[in-house]
């Protein structure tokens, strides 16, 4: 497992048809893949739907903190 302390990486997904980049520290890539086998969706599905959940919001957070919050509230669980 690689350090938590690493800067972000960025990554390529794919949201309703039209890519964007997310920039997440490896730690956060290896939770939402995790998070992604356990709901049984590609990853990039999973990241769709907390974008969709995040758009929502009154204040909305960036894309990157929407899926760090989710994890860690998915964690609380």
């Amino acid at each position: 497992m690689e350090p938590p302390y690493h800067p972000p990486v960025k990554r390529s997904v794919e949201i309703a048809g039209h890519k964007t980049s997310v920039s997440l520290e490896p730690i956060f890539w290896n939770l939402l893949k995790e998070a992604s086998e356990a709901e049984g969706l590609p990853v990039n599905a999973l990241v769709a739907r907390i974008d969709a959940e995040r758009l929502e919001a009154d204040n909305p957070p960036g894309l990157a903190g929407a899926i760090r919050i989710w994890l860690v509230s998915r964690a609380d669980q």
